[in-house]
């Protein structure tokens, strides 16, 4: 959200420049999204920091340097209240600092937006076609699944980030019927795998997909899909063979949300009822570096999703998704919302601390929910 919200100002920035004649018309119509990256080494970077490579661009359509090109951006940003710097680094980046109030009012926006906290118009005025997400099971092979899912994935991403997309079903049949399959009413008859455990002959005929959402589940072979960056089998398997614990990224971002969604039911089971606060700027909750760093991760949410859609890598966003849960799982551990895992009623219930730590909680939620949704994974909200 954050990185959007720059970039508006910047779009507005641009105009006057264009306005000025100091940049050509079309400089205009060049947008920020999809150039945010974290600020570079050595620029001081730190949660609420955002750089940009928009300025290389501006600088190749103008004729230009990029370093004054981005000077300019910076100091068409320093009147804005609620950017605390702007600056140039590296060989033309402009790298911008957001104050620790706007960072503080994220959670509060994220909740308010829901679901729609993963959209944006970073590819507003793109048309693309794109496959309906299907069953996996589907798949003959381990290539032919994640091709399908990855061009259905791409188009779900970019429909997010404000593409037209014109989805379409397959009328491909993936995989014929097996004999198994269609004698109706037939005893299951069983197989071995290469470990020597019986399955049913069925799932041996429908392939090595099947066979994996069959002892796996959808989410699980989905998830691996979407988090391996090319069509290899080894990887995908891989994933999917991993213990079920938290060193296993799949298992991790589900709980991540399981546990940012407990801390609200908790404090309903304690009786409290802390009322989400009306965001005041001159009271903004006094974040730990830990939940500083956790807002400055789910402040990435839409500019992720579009990156993902534009360069038609998933992986990316489910990348994101485990850096998120991670933050979450180590401010939960340092910042609780609730003393005790929630068998304890914090000092003041109704308001302050708690509240802002309930606020933050509820948008890790969201923001978990929504990255998963958009890779079509479920959500649960107990494990």
């Amino acid at each position: 959200m954050i990185p959007g919200d720059i970039g508006a100002e910047i779009a507005r920035v641009l105009q006057a420049m264009v306005s000025a004649g100091e940049l050509p018309s079309r400089a205009a119509s060049l947008p920020a999204a999809g150039t945010w990256r974290p600020a570079p080494a050595g620029a001081g970077g730190g949660p609420g920091t955002y750089a940009t490579s928009l300025p290389l661009a501006l600088a190749r359509l103008a004729g230009l340097a990029a370093e004054p090109v981005a000077g300019l951006l910076a100091a068409g940003l320093a009147a804005v209240p609620w950017i605390s710097a702007a600056r140039v680094t590296g060989r033309g980046y402009l790298t911008v600092t957001v104050t620790a109030a706007r960072l503080a009012a994220l959670p509060a926006r994220i909740t308010a937006s829901g679901q729609a906290a993963a959209a944006s118009g970073a590819l507003a005025g793109t048309r693309l076609t794109a496959p309906r997400l299907t069953d996996p099971a589907t798949a003959p092979d381990w290539v032919q699944a994640w091709r399908t899912q990855r061009d259905a994935l791409a188009g779900r991403l970019a429909d997010a980030a404000g593409a037209e997309v014109l989805f379409f079903d397959s009328q491909r049949e993936l995989t014929p019927e097996s004999p198994a399959q269609a004698r109706a009413g037939a005893a299951p008859v069983t197989t071995a795998d290469a470990d020597g455990r019986p399955r049913p002959v069925a799932e041996a005929g429908r392939g090595p997909v099947a066979a994996a959402v069959a002892r796996h589940g959808a989410d699980a072979v989905r998830y691996a899909l979407a988090r391996t960056s090319a069509p290899r089998a080894g990887a995908i398997t891989g994933q999917l063979g991993l213990p079920l614990d938290l060193a296993n990224p799949f298992v991790m971002v589900r709980y991540a949300h399981a546990d940012a969604a407990s801390a609200r039911r908790w404090a309903v089971d304690l009786g409290l009822a802390p009322n989400r606060p009306e965001w005041q700027p001159d009271r903004a909750p006094n974040l730990m570096q830990p939940e500083l760093v956790l807002v400055d991760r789910l402040s990435w949410l839409p500019e992720r999703v579009a990156a993902a859609a534009r360069r038609r890598r998933p992986a990316e966003l489910a990348g994101y998704l485990e850096n998120l849960a991670s933050a979450w799982l180590d401010c939960a551990d340092s910042c609780p919302a609730l003393p005790f895992r929630g068998s304890g009623a914090p000092a003041v219930p109704a308001g302050g601390q708690t509240a802002a730590r309930l606020e933050l909680s509820d948008a890790a939620r969201i923001v978990l929910a929504a990255g998963l949704a958009s890779l079509g994974i479920s959500a649960p909200a107990r494990m």
